[in-house]
């Protein structure tokens, strides 16, 4: 059994069920500026074929991780059909597909990825998992649906996270910026962030200058911009200590908005 691929089965059953079963898909998603339902759907349904086409080898991706907004827009105006029945029966079956190719190339395959990134394909599952899981959030928030997350889906989020953000660091707030985070998921993972002159790197354990600890669910939600740093902190989801714990309130606006 693969807990990871069963993660993302599940997610993306779950998101196709609630996105096609809206009953109006023109409904506007506030998470989304500009985008209706029926463009999220879209969007995410998109997705599984894309990643499935850069494991082999094909497809396209942003140069930088800035264009992926033109990227997506372009996406959404060229659907195939814009029916949400169609739609959700193309992402369960792309992302079956994609899940197998990477069952079958094992850890060895990689994938470029936004931002001219090359990547293992396995712990990308991770960034299609939270489309999943994040705009499955926005359209339930949108129709005032409950939409539960489960905090174990978090550091497989994180493992596919990880390995890209180097490629989104925001040059204008980060231009410079020299300093060292441990982030820690509750109960869960502990990851390592060193900022060296704007450029970011994972790394060991070592010297840190601000620790956060992060309650799951709420560190994944804050990582996506759906809520604002400042809220989880007055509710103690989110703790930072260290030589410097005001660098805990920036550190996500380090990075251009996923």
């Amino acid at each position: 059994m693969d807990p990871v691929a069963d993660a993302v089965r599940t997610m993306a059953r779950r998101f196709a069920e609630l996105a096609a079963a809206a009953p109006d898909q023109n409904r506007s998603v506030a998470a989304t500026p500009g985008w209706s339902i029926g463009d999220v759907l879209g969007h995410v349904a998109m997705e599984p074929s894309r990643y499935r086409e850069l494991a082999l080898g094909r497809g396209e991706w942003p140069a930088r991780a800035a264009e992926l907004p033109a990227f997506n827009a372009e996406q959404i105006r060229t659907l195939p059909t814009r029916d949400p029945e169609k739609l959700a029966a193309r992402l369960i079956a792309d992302t079956d597909d994609f899940l197998e190719t990477v069952a079958a190339g094992g850890p060895d395959l990689t994938m470029m990825f936004d931002g001219d990134q090359r990547i293992r394909a396995d712990r990308a599952r991770g960034t299609l998992l939270a489309e999943f899981i994040v705009h499955g959030h926005d359209i339930a928030a949108t129709l005032g649906r409950p939409w539960s997350i489960d905090p174990a889906h978090v550091p497989i989020v994180m493992d596919g996270l990880t390995q890209v953000i180097p490629g989104w660091v925001d040059p204008a707030r980060s231009g410079g910026h020299t300093a060292s985070y441990e982030l820690r998921l509750r109960g869960l993972n502990r990851y390592f962030f060193r900022f060296t002159a704007g450029q970011v790197t994972i790394g060991e354990p070592g010297p840190v200058d601000v620790h956060i600890s992060a309650e799951p669910v709420t560190l994944l939600l804050l990582n996506y911009g759906r809520l604002a740093p400042w809220k989880p902190a007055l509710t103690g989801k989110v703790l930072a200590w260290g030589r410097k714990p005001w660098l805990a309130l920036g550190f996500n606006r380090r990075f251009l908005p996923a």
